[in-house]
C-alpha cells in the first residue's frame, strides 16, 4: 500500500463513511510484542489526514488558521502486534461553532476484530491571536455534503 491510496470511502461499517490503512511497525511495538498504547494516536492523525485529503481540505482557506487537539479519549479493547494490517474508520460526527469531533475505531484487517475506538476533538484556532476561531462554511458545507444525515451540526455563529 502507497502513501496516495492509504484512504478511501467505505459503506463497511456505518456510520463511518472513510477509511485509512496503516501496518504495525516494529517501533510501534513495546516490550511485550504489542503496540504501545500511545502509537494508536499517530495512526488516527494518518487517518484524519487521508479523510480531508479526500475531501480536498487539508489546509484551512486562509492558513493562519489551524485545527489543534483539545482532547481525545481513547479505549483498548484488543492488542495488535507487529506487522499487522489495521484499518482506521474515521468520521467528523459533529461541528460546533470552534470545534470539530472525529470519532475513530481501528480494526485488525485479517480478522476484522475492534482493537481500539477515538473520540478526539480539535478546535480552529487563530495562530496570530493564539484564540479560537469560527469554522469556515465552505469547511461545514464540505463535510455535510459527505457526512449526510449522520452529522451533527451545530449553529455557525
Amino acid at each position: 500500500m502507497t502513501s496516495w491510496d492509504a484512504g478511501r470511502p467505505t459503506s463497511r461499517k456505518p456510520p463511518f463513511k472513510f477509511s485509512a490503512f496503516t501496518r504495525v511497525g516494529f517501533s510501534d511495538t513495546d516490550a511485550q510484542g504489542i503496540v504501545y498504547y500511545g502509537r494508536y494516536l499517530p495512526y488516527f492523525d494518518l487517518a484524519r489526514v487521508e479523510y480531508h485529503r479526500h475531501l480536498g481540505q487539508l489546509h484551512v482557506e486562509s492558513g493562519e488558521e489551524e485545527f489543534v487537539m483539545r482532547a481525545s479519549t481513547v479505549e483498548y479493547f484488543a492488542p495488535a502486534r507487529f506487522d499487522d494490517l489495521i484499518e482506521v474508520f474515521i468520521r467528523l460526527s459533529r461541528i460546533g461553532r470552534t470545534s470539530a469531533t472525529y470519532e475513530c475505531a481501528a480494526h485488525r484487517v485479517e480478522d476484522d476484530l475492534l482493537m481500539v475506538t477515538a473520540r478526539q476533538t480539535l478546535v480552529l484556532v487563530d495562530l496570530e491571536e493564539r484564540r479560537a476561531a469560527a469554522i469556515p462554511d465552505s469547511f461545514r458545507d464540505t463535510i455535510q455534503r459527505f457526512e449526510g444525515a449522520d452529522l451533527e451540526l451545530a449553529a455557525a455563529r
